[in-house]
C-alpha cells in the first residue's frame, strides 16, 4: 500500500511484521525507550491496551506487531497532538490494522471521562520525563510537549491509568530513575502497586537513565528487580539482548 507523506516525513521500518511508521524529525521522533516499553510489557488473549500519549502510534503499533499471534487484542492510543494524531492513523492504515488499533484524539486528563471507568486491560505509557524544575524546554513547541511536563504532568498519567484499568489491571511505564521515588509514592496514592522493575543502563559502567515499571491495580505488596538492562558494549555496538529486543539480525 502507498500512502502520501507530508513534507519533514518519511518512513521508517520497524523491523517486525513488514511493520512501518510515518516520522517527522521536525515534530519529534520515537526512541529506543519506546521501543523497549513495548517489548517489557505482555498481553494477553483479549486484553483492550490503552497508550497514553501515543504520539505517531509507535507503541500500540510495536505492540500490535509483537503479539500478532495472539487472539482479540485491541490497541487504543490517546495523543493530544492533531499532527502526531494524523501521522498515527495513516501508519494504522498503512500497516492495514484499522480493525486491531484505534487513535484517539484526546486530552489524557480526560482520558477516563472519554473512556469511562475500568475499561482495559492494560495500560501503557511513555510520558514526558521532565517537569518545570527539569533542564531547559525545548523551543520546538511539539519537541517540548513530549518531553516535559506542559500538558500534562506524572500524577495525571498516573490519576487517569489508574482510573481506566480494570480490577488488577496491568500498568507499564518507562521513566527516569532520577524521579523513581516520586513515581512510586504517586503509584501507591492511586492505589497502583509496583510488581515488577528493570533498570536501563547505557553501558554495564554507567547508572542506568531508563526505568521500566510494571504495576497492578490493587496488587500485593511485593516487587521483582530484574537484572539491569545493558544497551551499548565497551566498543559501542548493541549489546545481543537489545539486538534481539529491536529483531534485528547481526551484522
Amino acid at each position: 500500500m502507498t500512502i502520501k507523506l507530508n513534507q519533514g516525513e518519511r518512513l521508517d521500518d520497524l523491523q517486525r511484521n513488514g511493520y512501518r511508521i510515518i516520522q517527522n524529525t521536525d515534530i519529534f521522533c520515537f526512541g529506543m525507550d519506546a521501543v523497549l516499553l513495548s517489548a517489557f510489557a505482555t498481553v494477553r488473549q483479549d486484553d483492550k491496551v490503552l497508550d497514553l500519549g501515543c504520539g505517531n502510534g509507535i507503541i500500540p503499533i510495536l505492540m500490535k506487531a509483537r503479539n500478532d499471534q495472539i487472539t482479540g487484542l485491541h490497541f487504543t492510543g490517546l495523543e493530544i497532538q492533531d499532527i502526531n494524531v494524523d501521522m498515527a492513523r495513516r501508519s494504522v492504515e498503512l500497516n492495514r490494522i484499522e480493525a486491531d488499533v484505534d487513535i484517539v484524539h484526546g486530552d489524557i486528563k480526560e482520558a477516563s471521562r472519554l473512556f469511562g471507568g475500568a475499561s482495559f486491560d492494560v495500560v501503557t505509557t511513555n510520558p514526558p520525563y521532565m517537569n518545570e524544575n527539569h533542564g531547559l524546554k525545548n523551543p520546538e513547541s511539539h519537541k517540548a510537549i513530549a518531553r516535559h511536563e506542559i500538558l500534562c504532568t506524572l500524577e495525571d498519567v498516573i490519576r487517569e491509568a489508574a482510573k481506566v484499568l480494570k480490577p488488577s489491571g496491568r500498568f507499564y511505564m518507562v521513566h527516569r530513575p532520577f524521579r523513581l521515588a516520586e513515581i512510586i509514592y504517586t503509584l501507591k496514592q492511586h492505589k497502583l502497586e509496583p510488581k515488577r522493575m528493570r533498570l536501563v543502563h547505557p553501558y554495564v559502567d554507567k547508572e542506568p537513565n531508563m526505568v521500566l515499571i510494571d504495576v497492578v491495580k490493587g496488587g500485593k505488596q511485593r516487587i521483582t528487580v530484574e537484572p539491569p538492562l545493558i544497551v551499548y558494549n565497551k566498543d559501542g555496538s548493541y549489546t545481543d539482548e537489545i539486538y534481539q529486543i529491536y529483531g534485528e539480525m547481526k551484522n
